[in-house]
């Protein structure tokens, strides 16, 4: 049972001692407020709203089973994308990895989605739009983020972390080809047991968005399609600031 009714705090073992007695930084905290059964053409799901000390936004995990102490629990973090997850836009591949990570957990005996409110790589809708008009003049995903004045990517996943420690997983089996989400769960002390290949097929509107990922955001594709993209960049690592999605 995961109580809605105050804050969860990160499991220890012993004698606590804070990240103020040591000199570091505070993990983020994230408490359920609202928790219900949610069916869907994906699977029976229960959905939980969470609420966090480092955004205002209302962040959401669809989980199967029993979760707590559970090891290697495929799990997926989705940013959300209104234009691929709602409008079915074909410049990004964010509904076809949505659909897919929601299929896989329908089917398993325990899994997670969290759905985090971190629209257009963190930068708000408004902005997005303003990156894909300057896609349209020549400028890789990328780029046009940093011409608008951001980061490649201004996603962080501090609260997807603390949303996993409040639902109470031992490690979890991530769905992504993103490198930089394994790193960023692992430095917020979550344990990823390995990673599932979590690939779309390209189609003629976003090959060039995918491309980019695999050579500037250092995203990992191996599947038939895409080969020539993964041939670009071998790397395992992405480069510093361009994350991807």
């Amino acid at each position: 049972m995961i109580s809605t009714s105050s804050p969860s705090h990160p499991r220890t073992s012993g004698h606590a001692v804070s990240s103020k007695q040591v000199g570091l930084p505070e993990r983020a905290r994230a408490h359920v407020v609202a928790t219900a059964e949610l069916p869907s053409e994906f699977g029976q799901f229960r959905a939980h709203v969470f609420r966090n000390d480092r955004d205002a936004l209302e962040h959401v995990a669809l989980v199967r089973g029993d979760l707590n102490g559970a090891e290697d629990v495929p799990t997926r973090l989705h940013s959300e994308c209104l234009t691929g997850d709602a409008f079915g836009s074909l410049r990004c591949d964010c509904r076809g990895q949505l659909e897919s990570s929601l299929r896989i957990v329908g089917k398993a005996e325990r899994g997670i989605v969290l759905y985090l409110r971190q629209e257009g790589r963190g930068i708000g809708l408004a902005n997005k739009i303003r990156a894909y008009e300057l896609q349209e003049q020549g400028h890789d995903t990328v780029d046009a983020n940093l011409l608008l004045g951001f980061a490649a990517d201004e996603r962080d996943y501090a609260v997807a972390a603390a949303m996993l420690r409040t639902l109470g997983v031992a490690s979890v089996a991530l769905m992504t080809n993103n490198p930089d989400k394994i790193q960023q769960l692992a430095s917020e002390g979550i344990e990823v047991s390995r990673r599932l290949a979590h690939e779309v097929p390209p189609n003629p509107h976003n090959r060039a968005y995918l491309a980019t990922k695999a050579r500037r955001s250092g995203h990992l594709f191996a599947q038939s399609g895409l080969g020539e993209i993964a041939a670009v960049t071998p790397a395992l690592v992405a480069a510093p600031g361009a994350r991807g999605s």
